[in-house]
């Protein structure tokens, strides 16, 4: 009996030995030991992602890729293979295995090998969540007493969740939400079951049982796990034999872009670090959705490009990249690793040309395809010389091309054609004229070739884009459209430059009195600059202050008329938008609303609004009932009993249903710069820049400077402006309708690099024929080709004079009233009060021209 007693004492001396180990143990990694209730918020490193307004994701930032699911999203399945393979008895235990640990702990004195077998989810959690991955028995123990807690702060569900979404899968993905985009491109709700066994092998041997990396290794994973679902009762036979036979069909998916669309992102991306900091930015999983419309950037991005390369191919061909060899070709093997050292950029990719025959060539793509270069992609490659010469036309492809050349290639949508990376420039932004929110926005050509946004970044000079806000300023005063305005050179000189500065017309012709709406049509530098020296300089700068415009970008000369301030697209469109929509001055803004990781919206956009605070609306019962309509909401579609019906009542009842939209959740009011009326007469004027104006059939027709747009055939509700600064350094074209405002810069990023024009040769003469780069050759029409996309399919909505405007009809070359009814006349727009009240006398309308005189100070 002694040998009992002795073996009951050394039990229970080893017992109290062993307990008093564990609390030794316990006590003495409770310092270290975290508070385990901070799993119950914890926040998973989500990337940060961009979106359109639409929905459709722009952008993705972050190290880690992590879906974030429920867990009733996650498959029974799936749940499943990973219980089976990872933790059989989790929902049995309270954190530890003892099964596990006696097994784990028999291999190590048996073998001398530490096993992880023993590690439950609970404790996977622990280590993840709180410790390191090192097999050191300080951390073991450390696991073993966290997940004892975390058993006791969670529920087996939520324990579970955090394991699912937390794991490292291999190829960045974290979670089982992001391994099944990562490797199948699909939700988990469309997995199959090999696919499923497939994430659940992963977690630990991410990158051994990767089946990217080690499609092999992987299949042999997968198929223990789905023999340990058989085995557990969770799969049929027949559902193992064919899942363990599936081919392996995992490949990477990148983050599934929607939209590319990288200036916007990186502007909100920028914005998100400056607000919330970097390191929240990138793992906190907010969801920016911004007010970018996925339609109108596509069709901005195709009009910039194809638009820079007009302009590129019309100053010629710059040769070849390179000459891969001269005598003996290179074996295409070859020729496709030295292809592969150049990037393509924006579809324009490198090629080598194989042969070339009378009028086209065969070349060779970096990715082994051979493809035709046929004479309409060959054709334009005449010799660039300089920005303003190019040479002859070719006859020949043998003109163009030599085989061994390496070279430029793009498809045009069309066929394949020659092509070379282009060296201009170019910027555009659109804006909804109610609100401000930035429709579409491209700034530049390629972002992979320069991240500079021009939209924002680049002060360019305006030139005759400022030329509307000149006239706003004196009809806000006393000038009207009819005004006339000597259109004659300048003989007094503005002295503040320091030098004598005498503006010219371009071209260099005068008519003499001219009124102001053509003036403005017809972009006459001389006639803006006598409307600076009528309302004053100071007066000027206030107005383009309103306007948007930064005082500290606003020379206080009369070079301001013609547009020598450096200013941003972003402050052009901003300050057109203020015509579009009747007067007001809307803040442009990017972001609509950020949301957290779960969805819950912690920022929401507060737009300036286009209209008057309802208490400021009245209504008369003698108003005209489309005026009265028009007060708060130029943009609000006028149903046809409203539009018909004297009721003041009915009046009253359609102000206060407009009124709900000024009372847009979130809004705020935006300040009315210059009146309603400034704003229509400006449009108006700006309808002729596109359309001209008088008689062709009588010989009295004349073209506006932006001829071209009227491509658009939308003669009611389209209102632009060209733009061209000295020697043509930028060009611009800004223009809108009541539903979208739009601006195109194109230019050097270099400032002092000019555009050039276009020449022909023709038997050995230069210049015979040549065009000048200008706004409405040179931006003009990538506004023509994004607006005729974005304004396709939508109705037209014609101007309707607000209220205090009226209409007589005047004679064309004095501008007063006339009771004739011919081609030398036609009605014009007036403020009231304003309108001639003189009638034309014969002797006027014998085209006497007004001669510039210095003490005639109407024309000074």
């Amino acid at each position: 009996m002694k040998w009992f007693k002795r073996l009951i004492i050394a039990f229970l001396s080893l017992t109290l030995l062993g307990i008093g180990a564990i609390a030794a143990a316990y006590f003495y990694v409770l310092p270290d030991l975290p508070d385990v209730n901070s799993l119950k918020t914890v926040q998973l490193q989500t990337p940060l992602r961009i979106y359109s307004s639409d929905g459709k994701l722009i952008s993705q930032f972050g190290e880690k890729r992590r879906i974030p699911v429920e867990f009733e999203e996650v498959p029974q399945q799936l749940i499943d293979a990973v219980l089976d393979t990872e933790d059989a008895r989790f929902f049995e235990h309270k954190g530890i295995d003892p099964i596990g640990i006696i097994r784990a702990a028999t291999i190590l004195i048996t073998t001398g090998k530490k096993s992880q077998g023993a590690s439950t989810i609970t404790q996977q959690v622990a280590r993840g969540f709180f410790l390191s991955n090192e097999k050191t028995y300080i951390r073991k123990i450390k696991e073993i007493f966290l997940a004892l807690k975390i058993e006791k702060a969670l529920t087996k569900h939520e324990i579970l969740t955090l394991y699912l979404n937390r794991s490292f899968l291999g190829n960045r993905a974290y979670g089982v939400g992001a391994a099944a985009q990562v490797y199948y491109g699909k939700n988990l709700d469309e997995l199959t079951l090999p696919e499923m066994a497939m994430i659940a092998g992963l977690p630990q041997a991410p990158s051994a049982a990767n089946p990217i990396r080690n499609p092999t290794r992987a299949v042999a994973r997968r198929n223990w796990v789905l023999s340990r679902m058989l085995e557990r009762n969770n799969i049929t036979q027949d559902e193992y034999q064919a899942a363990s036979n599936a081919p392996v069909t995992a490949k990477y998916h990148g983050a599934e872009i929607d939209l590319y669309a990288p200036y916007i992102s990186e502007m909100a991306r920028d914005y998100m670090i400056q607000k919330y900091g970097e390191e929240a930015a990138y793992t906190n999983g907010y969801n920016v959705y911004t007010t970018i419309s996925s339609d109108l950037q596509l069709m901005a991005q195709d009009a910039l490009r194809n638009n820079v390369f007009a302009y590129d191919q019309r100053h010629g061909y710059r040769g070849p990249i390179s000459q891969l060899w001269t005598e003996t070709p290179l074996e295409h093997e070859q020729i496709i690793e030295r292809l592969s050292k150049t990037s393509e950029l924006q579809g324009i990719k490198p090629a080598a040309v194989l042969s070339v025959s009378e009028q086209q060539a065969q070349v060779l793509l970096a990715n082994g395809q051979q493809q035709t270069l046929n004479w309409n992609g060959l054709k334009w490659a005449r010799k660039y010389i300089t920005d303003k010469r190019q040479g002859l036309p070719p006859k020949l492809a043998s003109d163009i091309l030599d085989v061994g050349q390496q070279v430029y290639v793009r498809h045009n949508g069309d066929h394949w054609q020659l092509s070379q990376i282009p060296e201009v420039s170019s910027a555009t932004v659109s804006l909804d004229p109610f609100d401000g929110a930035i429709r579409s926005l491209v700034g530049g050509f390629s972002f992979g070739q320069s991240q500079f946004n021009r939209v924002t970044q680049a002060k360019r000079q305006l030139g005759s884009n400022i030329k509307p806000f000149i006239y706003a300023t004196t009809l806000e005063q006393d000038w009207t459209l009819a005004t006339l305005i000597n259109n004659a050179p300048i003989n007094k000189p503005d002295t503040r430059q320091g030098t004598a500065w005498r503006p010219k017309n371009s071209p260099d012709i005068y008519g003499g009195p001219t009124r102001l709406r053509v003036g403005l049509a017809q972009s006459i530098n001389v006639m803006s600059v006598r409307a600076l020296r009528h309302t004053g300089i100071q007066n000027t700068i206030d107005t383009l202050v309103k306007f948007g415009f930064d005082p500290a970008d606003l020379p206080r000369n009369e070079s301001l008329a013609l547009g020598s301030p450096s200013v941003t697209p972003l402050q052009v469109a901003t300050a057109f938008n203020v015509f579009a929509n009747g007067g007001y001055l809307v803040e442009p803004y990017f972001i609509d609303h950020v949301t957290d990781a779960f969805g819950n919206v912690i920022e929401q956009a507060s737009p300036t609004l286009a209209c008057s605070p309802p208490e400021e609306v009245s209504v008369e019962t003698d108003v005209d009932t489309q005026s009265a309509l028009e007060i708060d909401d130029p943009f609000a579609a006028m149903s046809d009993e409203l539009n018909n019906t004297d009721d003041a009542a009915s009046v009253a009842a359609s102000l206060d249903d407009e009124a709900l939209v000024c009372q847009r959740e979130n809004g705020r009011y935006a300040k009315q710069i210059i009146s309603e009326q400034t704003a229509f007469l400006i449009t108006e004027a700006l309808k002729s820049v596109i359309w001209g104006g008088g008689d062709w059939s009588k010989g009295t027709g004349w073209n506006g400077t932006a001829w071209r747009a009227s491509k658009l055939i939308r003669r009611h509700d389209i209102a632009g402006k060209t733009g061209t600064t000295n020697e043509s350094r930028d060009t611009w074209f800004s223009g809108f309708n009541p539903t979208l405002t739009s601006t195109f810069w194109v230019g050097f990023d270099d400032h002092g690099r000019q555009l050039g024009r276009t020449s022909w040769m023709a038997n050995g003469a230069p210049d015979q024929i040549s065009g000048a780069e200008a706004g409405a050759k040179t931006a003009g029409p990538g506004w023509n080709d994004f607006m005729n996309q974005a304004l396709k399919g939508t109705p037209e909505y014609p101007s309707e004079p607000p209220r205090g405007i009226v209409s007589v009809r005047i004679d064309l070359e004095t501008g007063k009233l006339t009771r004739k009814t011919d081609h030398t006349t036609s009605f014009e727009y007036f403020v009231e009060g304003t309108e001639p009240t003189e009638y034309v006398k014969e002797a006027q309308q014998s085209g006497e021209i007004f001669i510039d005189n210095p003490a005639e100070d109407l024309f000074q």
